[in-house]
């Protein structure tokens, strides 16, 4: 593929509600401007973008890709994101290397969850929106049902540019409103221009609704139609390109991708409708943290930003930027401004899909990928050493939904810890830790299929057999009461024997862990033994007297004891700390402690009761309500054991259809109700 300047380039992200057919308009598109031979099927696994082994045996897109494709002299690089809500995270790779949104809808479904998500993800990008209504071939579409939807949700803004004309059931004809012509679509997806079709007021309607966003695109256009003055063809054409472009205009397009009908109609269009990449300026940091503004400049110092990983076993690891500043070439130094480190570039790609070719550069502007980046991670800022700069990263959402990870096999704990951080570095929404406390490795997920693919694709990658299992609960112990109990070791086995023998008080206080004093008098235990004694005391308190949980805010103070001249010894001491510790804690009204975490629900506004019920259900307490920084959201602040936390996920997924999300955090513990406190207790003596 030849090199093209900023002007003549447009980065797309596809983005939609789960089963719209981003994917399908994407292999229509590039089947279309001659980038592949063949017009692909998710469903036959043999679609462009859908490569990945997981999604060929699942039918859905998992990650982000790309393929560029050349239409009328313009380079356009399509990124397809995921429209499942687990595999968020790619949308917002796609979304922070595109310069404008193609939000793709469902003629038949309309608008989703996913479209109210995918427009909120472009407009936090500060994007261009457009729309495709797909699937308008579809016996069962309702395109103009589908348009108005769009119209009430997202407004005034929401553009008509090309609509179905719906004969005997069958969209075939389809017209351009700017160019005001009808084309009519053969079996093979050929165009030919026909006479316009008698649509009646309807026709008139949508041309208002594209007078309607002209108007908002500046005053002037405002007062002329409020005045009732018609609009010049070249006014709409220059209106709704300028609307577009500062986000005041959406426009809509339809086809099938499946047929191909309109879709070159919808190329020819986005090639002088869609924003070039030579408008995408960028504001970055300095390493004094002043902002730099970076202008879109082939000659300028380099600045790039790496929006995705991809880490294969045996092709290595490729790292996917878009370059906003200069060029990225073998021949050019380049610095991660992460690690502060020299990047060593042996070549650049350009990727189609699984598909890679060299490439003599990546221009600003344009969208390429680098292999064997080993400790360059996706967010990291490429750049020239002479301009040092940090862009703005990747903004992933936060992943709440938990589990333990396993191996199958015993011992191969280490092989799916390294696996699962192999699969990280393409995903990095997945969040991993290790809890030495539970001893568990737990992986934090957007949802349970987000989950079920990670495991999936260690086996297959990496050949590591996993399983994922309900996180345990790190519970604590505490007293509630001052007792004083005795520790006396005593031993004589021939030759030196061993003797200690302690008095402790153990107490409540307010602490951690454990709080040691000493009150001896007298020298009944030597100071050199004191050590010895906490020190038995800290390895004791690891397991509590009820469940094995360790234990905290316990103040120990020694008081009195006697020791043996010949016989006493640190080991001794230590053995009659830890016997005190046995004696006395089960006298002290032991409690068993659970964690409870801070929740913050962001839910919208008719869900509000059903969220604050299930917190309520959940053994939780609600602190506050509050309206969100999004219209028609509210966030419910509430406090809940950790243990009720566990599907919370999918209760807020299932409740709000999607549109809610929350963040828990630990923030102390309480005192278990007893009856947790007895199941707690009881599951532990199954597990000794």
């Amino acid at each position: 593929m030849k090199q093209y300047n900023a002007k003549n380039i447009l980065n797309i992200a596809l983005a939609g509600h789960a089963g719209c057919g981003k994917t399908s308009l994407a292999e229509s598109m590039l089947y279309l401007a001659k980038a592949s031979d063949r017009l692909g099927s998710v469903n036959d696994g043999n679609t462009v973008l859908d490569y990945d082994a997981e999604e060929i045996k699942r039918h859905v897109s998992l990650m982000t890709a790309v393929a560029p494709l050349e239409w009328k002299n313009t380079k356009i690089n399509l990124i397809d994101t995921p429209g499942l809500f687990d595999f968020e995270g790619g949308v917002a790779e796609g979304m922070r290397a595109a310069d404008s949104a193609l939000i793709v809808v469902s003629g038949k479904d309309g608008v989703g969850v996913g479209t109210e998500k995918a427009v909120k993800a472009a407009s936090k990008q500060d994007i261009a929106k457009i729309f495709f209504v797909n699937g308008v071939c579809d016996e069962n579409a309702r395109f103009y049902r589908v348009f108005e939807d769009l119209k009430s949700t997202f407004g005034p803004a929401v553009c008509p540019v090309v609509v179905p004309y719906i004969e005997n059931g069958k969209a075939e004809i389809y017209v351009n409103l700017f160019e005001y012509r009808a084309y009519r679509y053969d079996k093979k997806g050929a165009a030919v221009p026909c006479d316009m079709p008698d649509m009646g007021d309807r026709l008139e309607g949508l041309r208002e609704a594209i007078k309607e966003a002209v108007a908002e695109t500046s005053e002037e256009m405002l007062d002329k139609f409020l005045e009732g003055e018609e609009f010049t063809p070249e006014e709409i054409a220059v209106g709704v390109s300028q609307g577009v472009k500062d986000g005041s205009i959406c426009p809509v397009f339809c086809g099938d991708a499946q047929n191909t009908f309109a879709i070159d109609m919808f190329l020819n269009s986005l090639i002088w409708l869609a924003p070039k990449a030579e408008s995408h300026d960028e504001v970055g940091v300095d390493p004094n943290g002043e902002p730099v503004e970076i202008s879109v400049n082939v000659d300028g110092a380099t600045a790039a930003i790496v929006f995705k990983t991809v880490s294969d076993p045996f092709v290595g690891k490729l790292s996917y930027v878009k370059v906003v500043s200069g060029k990225v070439s073998s021949d050019v130094p380049i610095i991660d401004m992460r690690t502060g480190e020299n990047v060593r570039i042996t070549k650049v790609l350009t990727v189609r899909g699984k598909k890679q070719e060299d490439s003599s550069f990546i221009g600003a502007g344009d969208i390429g990928a680098i292999p064997k980046l080993n400790d360059v991670k996706t967010g990291d800022t490429l750049c020239s050493p002479l301009r040092k700069v940090t862009l703005e990263g990747v903004t992933y959402p936060v992943s709440s939904y938990a589990r333990a990870i396993k191996p199958k096999t015993k011992g191969d704990e280490d092989k799916v810890a390294q696996a699962v951080k192999k699969v990280i570095e393409e995903d990095p929404s997945i969040k991993y830790f290790h809890n030495h406390e539970t001893h568990q490795m737990v992986v934090y997920g957007m949802g349970e299929q987000h989950l079920d693919v990670l495991v999936s694709k260690i086996k297959s990658k990496y050949n590591v057999d996993a399983v994922l299992d309900v996180p345990k609960v790190a519970y604590r112990e505490t007293i509630r009461k001052p007792v004083k109990v005795q520790g006396r070791h005593k031993k004589q086995s021939g030759g030196h024997g061993q003797f200690g023998d302690v008095w402790i008080e153990f107490s409540p206080c307010e602490s951690d862990s454990l709080e040691f004093t000493e009150s001896i008098v007298g020298g009944a235990v030597p100071k050199g033994f004191f050590p010895a004694v906490e020190k038995g005391l800290r390895e004791a308190i690891q397991r509590g007297p009820l469940a094995g949980y360790p234990v905290v805010g316990l103040k120990a103070n020694l008081y009195d004891g006697s020791y043996h001249p010949v016989d006493s010894s640190e080991m001794s001491f230590k053995m009659a700390a830890t016997i005190a510790y046995k004696n006395g804690l089960p006298q002290a009204s032991p409690t068993l402690l659970e964690p409870i975490g801070a929740l913050a629900a962001t839910v919208p506004d008719d869900h509000m009761g059903d969220v604050m019920g299930e917190v309520n259900k959940r053994r939780g307490r609600v602190t506050g309500m509050n309206p969100a920084q999004e219209k028609g959201m509210q966030v419910v602040e509430a406090e809940v054991p950790v243990a009720e936390m566990d599907d919370f996920a999918t209760f807020i997924r299932q409740c709000t259809q999607g549109r809610g999300s929350y963040t828990f955090e630990f923030v102390r513990y309480e005192d278990a109700p007893a009856n947790v406190a007895a199941k707690v207790i009881e599951a532990s003596k199954d597990d000794e």
